[in-house]
């Protein structure tokens, strides 16, 4: 762990992050990794994930617009925010989907996306994910896995907020807009085949 300052955010953010229904848990875990079209794009496919909301987050002002946080003067992150059950699907299982489908070794760009609102970022709810970040990323760069250094940043969640709705369900609805067949189309079908078993039925 990194200190005091992720203790004191989980241990305000615990029960908020992870709540019961019966018993039916589920936890919360908001992932960076470049354009959150693509991201969201797979998600909304994996098994075990309830929810799925594009968003920013670990900047420095209170509920950014898509403008500000495209300037890289806010702070923010592109993310997404996963709701999961961990009965179907495991906080590793998420992670490494997430390595998959993005590139986590160039700083602040995703392919032609620059500037730091495309950073790769790990945005953490409870220490156990970041424990589990943590842990895989030194399992990636002992073995070499990519080639160069990972540059994932793993920090606690901080100043979340949910972007306009046009962004929501953007590949669901824009399937053969431009981009999304571009850059999101692919990463879908990377997902597909690489963990076949995880799809949604």
């Amino acid at each position: 762990m990194q200190g005091s300052a992720d203790n004191q955010f989980v241990a305000a953010t615990r029960c908020a992050a992870v709540f019961c229904k019966g018993f039916d848990m589920k936890e919360t875990l908001v992932l960076g990794g470049g354009c959150f079209w693509c991201t969201e794009a797979v998600y909304v496919k994996v098994r075990g994930v309830t929810d799925v909301e594009s968003g920013y987050c670990n900047g420095h002002i209170l509920s950014p617009s898509y403008e500000d946080v495209c300037t890289g003067r806010t702070g923010h992150n592109e993310v997404v925010k996963l709701e999961y059950d961990p009965a179907q699907i495991s906080t590793r299982e998420l992670l490494e989907i997430f390595f998959v489908i993005h590139d986590p070794t160039t700083l602040n760009r995703q392919g032609n996306d620059t500037g730091t609102q495309y950073r790769s970022g790990i945005y953490f709810t409870i220490p156990e994910q970041a424990e589990v970040a943590r842990a895989l990323i030194a399992e990636l760069t002992a073995a070499q896995v990519f080639g160069q250094p990972i540059v994932t940043e793993v920090l606690a969640l901080a100043n979340y907020s949910a972007a306009e709705d046009y962004h929501q369900d953007f590949f669901e609805r824009n399937p053969y807009q431009g981009y999304c067949m571009a850059v999101a189309a692919p990463k879908v079908d990377k997902f597909r085949k690489t963990f076949a078993r995880l799809v949604r039925a």
